[in-house]
């Protein structure tokens, strides 16, 4: 018979913190953020002290520990509270390739001084213009030369990679006609950005709807040390893919955050507003829209804990990661949709933030993965459908 699953804690405490300390960051500081399109150096320096960052950085790192359902509760409380995590949030997840195959001296090297904040791992250089989400069609090339690679390409949509010390970099080290399946070929690097700006690496800041600091690399014969290599040459595809879980995992955490923020913002203003002598909420056709996103967010929700339970239980939960990370953005996206709604023309208005919220849980459609890509892995790999093209 088999063993029940452990069930993932709700961390009530670290919850109740993240909430004190987002509390010190209003509305009116991501407002400033947004319209200058700068980067929350005070919020990040602010999570990095209070250890979160770190949160899933073994101790014997000096990181917190925590399981993945602590750097969940952590996300969600963030994106609960009004503010945004996008602007860190990689930098407690991409350690996670260096942890688990990473050499020592790498995890020795890099873990402690990201885990106090001493290095922002932030930036992850996977997709590219041309391929998209097709991994496996990479085309930025790293040659092996001696004890170094040089790498020569282009990547695109790599968030943070302005404010970010280190960058985690998938590139091909072996051309695709020299390879027999379509994973194999790609590997690892670990690039120290900072020896790297201005020698072979050139960044350009992409202007987006939302405030997320996104980028375009350009890789001109830039160097990084054969040592940079994580694991073993050719097999960075595998890498990655190990990650993806927890990432969808973290990520739906904030969109169950933003869904909780939007909800509570209509419901407030339907509770507060009075139209024609009582509260507008009285109508269902105010309230319906927002009880339906409640029952949506509740939903995903319950997903996304079995997910975190399988994760820390060491099962597969594939299923769960990508399922729930398609259902928590769809049912952040239908409050924020009813948010707007419920607020009429003063959601678009910047002092109430709605409309800053609507336009940031809009990208989680997309990124980091679309629906259309998750809807693909349930077919084939949970239905058994024939694979599609």
């Amino acid at each position: 018979m088999d063993q029940p699953l452990r069930r993932a804690e709700d961390h009530p405490e670290i919850r109740e913190e993240v909430a004190k300390l987002c509390a010190r960051f209003p509305g009116e500081y991501w407002r400033k953020l947004d319209a200058e399109r700068a980067y929350p150096t005070e919020f990040v320096q602010a999570l990095t002290e209070a250890g979160y960052l770190g949160a899933l950085i073994p101790e014997e790192y000096g990181g917190a520990g925590l399981p993945l359902s602590a750097a969940g509760a952590i996300l969600e409380e963030i994106h609960r509270a009004g503010c945004n995590a996008a602007a860190c949030h990689a930098q407690m997840y991409i350690m996670g390739t260096i942890l688990r195959h990473g050499s020592p001296e790498q995890k020795k090297r890099y873990l402690p001084k990201i885990a106090t904040g001493e290095l922002r791992l932030q930036a992850f250089g996977v997709t590219e213009p041309t391929s998209g989400s097709d991994t496996t069609m990479l085309r930025t090339f790293a040659k092996r030369e001696g004890d170094k690679y040089v790498v020569n390409g282009q990547k695109i949509w790599t968030s943070r990679a302005e404010h970010s010390d280190l960058m985690l970099l998938l590139a091909r080290t072996t051309p695709r006609e020299q390879i027999s399946k379509r994973t194999e070929g790609l590997s690892t690097l670990i690039v120290d950005m900072r020896a790297a700006l201005g020698n072979g690496l050139t960044i350009r800041p992409i202007r987006t709807m939302m405030n997320h600091n996104s980028c375009e690399l350009f890789f001109d014969n830039m160097e990084v040390p054969a040592e940079n290599l994580v694991g073993e040459e050719g097999r960075g595809f595998r890498y990655i893919l190990d990650g993806m879980n927890a990432e969808r995992l973290l990520i739906s955490a904030e969109c169950i955050g933003d869904a909780k923020w939007f909800i509570d913002k209509a419901v407030g203003y339907a509770k507060e507003r009075v139209l024609f002598n009582r509260p507008i909420g009285q109508n269902q056709g105010v309230q319906f829209p927002i009880a339906r996103a409640y029952a949506q967010m509740r939903a995903a929700e319950a997903l996304l804990r079995l997910g975190f339970e399988k994760f820390e239980d060491g099962l597969p939960c594939g299923e769960e990661a990508n399922m729930g990370k398609m259902l928590s953005a769809d049912a952040s996206w239908a409050a924020a949709e009813a948010c707007i709604q419920t607020h009429g023309g003063f959601g678009f208005a910047e002092e109430y933030d709605v409309e800053r919220k609507y336009r940031e849980a809009r990208l989680y459609q997309v990124a980091p993965i679309s629906t259309n890509l998750i809807l693909s892995y349930v077919g084939e790999h949970v239905l058994g459908l024939p694979r599609s093209y």
